[in-house]
């Protein structure tokens, strides 16, 4: 297929130059449904990025439209603040019903506002009333959103750059690996903890992803995530969980960590939480941290009741039953073996691949090879997009959705695409 890119006058001369994904997919979208997209000239167009990990059910899911569509037909509540609702009480019941009984999980809810960031800043900002210290430890490679607090535990230079002011009060470890192995895990940590001439402020808490997805798709290892869980619970810090991306089943369970077998202190969720698309972002900690005066984190959007609807709809439909997660770790397998093979036909010491459930990376050692890929694949009709500190790895994050043969077209469309950038 080629793709003629369209003239993009009032996007180009009004929408600010911040804009990015346009950039690499330029096209106009007109039309979506489940793991495709039509763009205003009819152009179809195979979607492996999945709204960032927004979009775990597919565009325009059948079943949770359906489920929107009545409750704005009969008026239901669209903004709610934090007022009690019916919408809020489903979810609520749902979310308890379907995702934390059946795993013994203690947590609170908490509607920190409605998207990621949110999350992750009421997270922070509770784990230092908590312990009454300001510090926050977290992780080379990490990316945990673009407002101020959140950009302070981001590892990314260019994001971190814009901030425009210093950010303070956060320590960078190293990831599960940094060191290729050379070094014993949480060496440098624990002697810095333990020397009182060190520098570093005793820690609140550690924030983590379990699946870096911005870092580059980077897998810390079940044992490293039980360790650092058993370190924070001997240093008195919190143990927070970002499970932004790779919550709500993209690794396999509903929760990233569950593999690991721990519980974290605080998690949170985002992106795919409302099943549509929506914004809508929660915080989840444990009952003893909820020490929050009424009113002392608020926000306008907190109450997206069309997006509460939805949620309700996505936990009763696909994980009420355990076969999400089967399914999703039955593709993980299919692209696995696809990888492996686009592999073994490029030099082995080029490219590598890593990944869980239905998030994975192809990481190559010619940097502005992924670039490329991307741009070949969107002309072939598959949206990737790349992701790492210097965009090296290309990212495959398709929806849980996606059928075996959709899965089978978008790996073979990128196998060719790795080939004709050889």
């Amino acid at each position: 297929m080629t793709i003629t890119p369209p003239v993009l006058s009032v996007f180009e001369t009004l929408e600010s130059e911040v804009r990015s994904y346009c950039r690499g997919w330029p096209a106009v979208f007109d039309r979506a449904q489940g793991s495709r997209l039509t763009d205003e000239d009819g152009h179809s167009y195979l979607d492996f990025f999945a709204g960032a990990g927004s979009l775990n059910y597919g565009h325009n899911n059948p079943v949770l439209k359906r489920a929107l569509i009545d409750y704005i037909e009969r008026d239901g509540i669209t903004h709610g603040l934090d007022m009690a609702t019916t919408a809020k009480r489903a979810f609520l019941e749902s979310f308890q019903s379907v995702v934390l009984r059946p795993r013994d999980l203690p947590y609170k809810v908490m509607f920190p506002g409605p998207t990621g960031t949110n999350a992750v800043e009421s997270a922070l900002k509770l784990a230092r009333k908590v312990k009454n210290r300001e510090s926050i430890v977290s992780f080379t490679n990490a990316f945990h959103g673009m407002s101020l607090g959140s950009l302070a535990v981001t590892g990314n230079a260019f994001k971190r750059a814009g901030a425009g002011i210093p950010l303070v009060h956060g320590t960078p470890m190293p990831f599960d690996n940094y060191f290729d192995g050379q070094v014993p895990d949480f060496l440098w940590f624990e002697r810095l903890l333990g020397d009182q001439g060190s520098g570093l402020n005793k820690p609140a808490a550690v924030i983590v992803e379990t699946v870096q997805g911005e870092g580059g798709i980077n897998v810390a290892r079940a044992e490293w995530l039980r360790a650092l869980a058993d370190l924070c619970e001997r240093q008195d810090m919190l143990l927070i969980v970002d499970d932004i991306q790779m919550g709500c089943g993209r690794t396999g369970g509903f929760f990233s960590f569950e593999e690991a077998g721990i519980t974290p202190d605080i998690v949170t969720l985002s992106k795919s939480i409302s099943g549509y698309g929506m914004p809508m972002a929660l915080t989840l900690f444990k009952p003893e941290l909820d020490i929050w005066e009424p009113g002392e984190h608020n926000g306008t959007f907190r109450g997206n009741n069309p997006a509460f609807v939805t949620a309700a709809a996505a936990l009763n439909t696909y994980w009420a039953d355990g076969q999400m997660e089967k399914q999703t770790l039955a593709r993980g397998e299919q692209v696995e073996r696809a990888l492996l093979a686009i592999v073994e036909e490029c030099a082995p010491d080029s490219v590598s691949f890593r990944g869980r459930g239905l998030v994975w990376g192809m990481e190559f050692e010619d940097k502005q090879r992924a670039g490329a890929i991307c741009r070949r694949a969107f002309e072939l009709g598959l949206l990737l997009e790349t992701s790492g500190p210097e965009s090296e790895v290309v990212k495959l994050l398709p929806a849980l959705t996606v059928t075996p043969e959709e899965l089978d077209e978008g790996l073979r469309t990128l196998a060719r695409a790795v080939r004709e950038t050889a």
